[in-house]
């Protein structure tokens, strides 16, 4: 049962047709480099299942956990979880996160991977909110969809640490 007031933004196919048009871009751009690919945990797990699959470069894998929500709904400091396994130093990056909402996520794990000798850093992201908070300097390299600015959960986004299995995104609030 999904929570009271909150309505569908992306349904299942419209995010697998956006993920085919972000894979084919980013095949073509990064054809080649063999970046190591960063999934940004919880929430680009499913992303990150669904985009690597479609891409067709050697890459290798490894994730970050990095969190400003805890299961809530409003940012905080970042929480470091997990650092990757892999060495980033003298890598390409590849960055896959659910979404690029206020930046500060994306950037402290650009820094990170920075200051650890990463020769370039790429971000993909599933959604980028649209707004005018945070770092607008902060910007994806790739992004599948853009979407208001509305809390939104499903596809590995979380609602008070639920929903994240659904295939489909939603949002809470009216339009």
């Amino acid at each position: 049962m999904l929570p009271e007031n909150s309505s569908l933004i992306f349904n299942n196919q419209q995010i697998l047709s956006a993920l085919d048009k972000l894979a084919a871009s980013m095949n073509r751009s990064l054809a080649g480099s063999n970046p190591l690919v960063l999934c940004v945990m919880q929430g680009g797990l499913i992303f990150s299942g669904q985009l690597i699959p479609r891409l067709h470069f050697n890459l290798d894998i490894d994730y970050i956990h990095a969190t400003r929500y805890k299961n809530g709904t409003v940012g905080s400091d970042i929480n470091w979880k997990a650092k990757p396994a892999s060495s980033v130093n003298n890598r390409t990056v590849l960055i896959l996160d659910d979404i690029l909402d206020e930046g500060e996520t994306l950037k402290a794990i650009t820094h990170y991977c920075i200051k650890h000798g990463a020769k370039e850093v790429i971000s993909a992201v599933l959604l980028h909110k649209l707004h005018q908070r945070g770092d607008n300097k902060v910007q994806a390299d790739f992004v599948a969809l853009n979407v208001e600015d509305r809390y939104v959960f499903g596809f590995g986004m979380d609602y008070e640490g639920h929903y994240r299995q659904l295939d489909a995104i939603y949002a809470l609030g009216k339009r």
